[in-house]
């Protein structure tokens, strides 16, 4: 039975696609560290080295932030806006 304690809820998984030799992609590993730790959350990275599919969809768009699967930013990261997403997924926000 699932619960419906808002404490029990499930983080948000947050993704960062990458590519190798990417300036964007150190800057955006930068932006998502500090979000994800200010907010006590964890984050993953893929490379579109390692995905087919991945590198078809986001080529051109490289770095790109997932969250719960949605595409939320790319290229430039937007600190405040990452917040903003990953407080609203927490329940935190209003």
């Amino acid at each position: 039975m699932a619960s419906t304690d808002p404490q029990q809820a499930p983080s948000p998984a947050v993704v960062l696609i990458t590519k190798p030799n990417c300036h964007l992609c150190e800057d955006a590993r930068d932006a998502v560290t500090r979000v994800t730790a200010a907010l006590g959350l964890e984050w993953s990275e893929q490379s579109i080295d390692d995905d087919a599919a991945l590198r078809e969809r986001f080529a051109e768009e490289i770095p790109v932030v997932l969250v719960d699967g949605v595409q939320r930013d790319f290229w430039r990261i937007d600190e405040a806006r990452l917040t903003r997403t990953l407080t609203r997924a927490l329940g935190t926000g209003h």
